[in-house]
């Protein structure tokens, strides 16, 4: 039951992720730049920090908990995850919801769940080491289905289809950059890692598991924004977009709405912080970051089809969508099945 309670709750914070780019799309005459610097600025500082809040012993300071153990490695990991970050908005902005977040979180499942597991030593070709690399295995084949899938969208629809769908649709271009994208962000899985001490602190302390975790992120997501932070100032300036800011026909809009986008984006990391303390110490508990990117490539995909971003495709090309997302599902079940095998 707690298993089932843990994937549910990780479930829960990946629709919030697979979501935060449905709000974007409301936000009026903004350049990329202004609205990914703001909702940034709620995704990966205003909320992380609330949520570290629900961390911090009583008596302690919140210095006191970063300065447990590994804060600097981080956030060095998370300005190397911001790198991801950046490059993770270019390929909605090239490939649209469902294809670029398919691409890019497959990517990232695969060298987020592998390259942790590595360094701490683990045989992967034995016992839950080999559980793990079957378990992701099968999640990049559901990974290349879809994207075999997008392949053929791109083949069947016209180029009027095409930006219909998606208004700046390149998919060479798309698919390297979501590549990029995806090896980048796994960084954010070994952010967390390097981040156990201050975990191992607050539970001595007496913190609640379920947030446990939380002040870690906060240290992965600062580091993320002053990447992205730079990145879009600098835009600014080059295309002298700084006007967006101070535009008030539209600033309590945007605003809003890149408010809505950071939170729910912030509920994927809060989910899988919370849903981790159902899963003990077993195998699927390792598979928990592979976990998240294949619920929310399952998620992303499903916005896509309510955003009609595969509309007027064949479909074979459908056929090829549904196996894809169905083997990324068996993928979660079957590692969940080998958890209960090895218990019992």
């Amino acid at each position: 039951m707690n298993t089932i309670i843990g994937l549910l709750v990780i479930a829960v914070g990946s629709l919030g992720q697979s979501s935060s780019y449905v709000p974007i799309k409301k936000v009026k005459k903004w350049s990329w730049e202004s609205f990914w610097l703001v909702q940034g600025i709620f995704a990966w500082l205003v909320f992380p920090f609330l949520g570290t809040l629900l961390a911090i012993p009583e008596g302690i300071g919140l210095f006191e908990v970063w300065g447990a153990g590994g804060a600097l490695k981080s956030i060095i990991y998370g300005a190397l995850w911001g790198v991801g970050g950046l490059t993770f908005g270019l390929s909605m902005r090239y490939l649209g919801v469902a294809l670029g977040q398919s691409i890019a979180l497959g990517t990232c499942a695969a060298f987020g769940t592998l390259i942790p597991a590595l360094l701490k030593g683990e045989n992967l070709f034995r016992g839950n080491g080999l559980i793990l690399l079957i378990g992701i295995s099968i999640s990049i084949v559901g990974i290349a289905v879809i994207g075999y899938a997008g392949a053929l969208k791109s083949q069947n629809m016209s180029e009027e289809d095409k930006k219909k769908a998606v208004k700046e649709f390149a998919l060479k271009k798309g698919l390297l950059i979501a590549l990029l994208a995806g090896v980048m962000s796994a960084c954010f899985a070994l952010g967390l890692d390097a981040g156990a001490e201050i975990k191992a602190f607050t539970l001595l302390k007496g913190v609640d598991p379920l947030f446990a975790g939380l002040p870690i992120i906060s240290l992965v997501t600062l580091g993320g924004f002053v990447v992205n932070a730079g990145y879009c100032l600098f835009q600014n300036a080059r295309n002298k977009t700084f006007s967006d800011y101070t535009t008030s026909a539209n600033w309590v809009n945007n605003l809003l709405f890149c408010a809505l986008a950071g939170l729910c984006w912030y509920m994927q990391f809060f989910g899988l912080e919370v849903g981790k303390s159902f899963l003990g110490t077993s195998v699927i508990l390792a598979f928990s970051w592979g976990i998240l990117q294949s619920f929310n490539v399952l998620f992303s995909n499903v916005w896509g089809i309510l955003l009609k971003e595969w509309k007027g495709v064949g479909k074979k090309t459908i056929t090829v969508l549904i196996i894809g997302l169905s083997i990324l599902i068996f993928s979660v079940i079957l590692v969940a099945k080998f958890k209960d095998l090895i218990e019992q």
